[in-house]
């Protein structure tokens, strides 16, 4: 049960609820239960640092477009008074 619950999570890129279902990790009772729980623990790692890198460009981008408006907000409010 927890391994396909884990890799239903993996296939879904659900960070979360991989984080939960590692966190809760079962006692294996055979040898084969453990590889296939390393395999699926691998392959749970690989998607989170996927993702994490992904996070990062979407913040960096974030980032980017919050400081053009900020530049832009600046620009606008600042206005050349001829009439002093």
């Amino acid at each position: 049960m927890w391994h396909t619950k884990l890799q239903i999570a993996i296939i879904e890129k659900n960070a979360e609820e991989i984080d939960k279902l590692v966190s809760q990790m079962p006692k294996f009772e055979t040898i084969e239960q453990m590889k296939s729980a390393a395999s699926l623990i691998k392959e749970a790692l690989k998607i989170v640092k996927q993702l994490k890198s992904e996070t990062g460009k979407t913040l960096k981008k974030l980032r980017q477009h919050q400081e053009f408006l900020g530049t832009t907000s600046l620009m606008t409010h600042n206005k050349f008074d001829i009439i002093s």
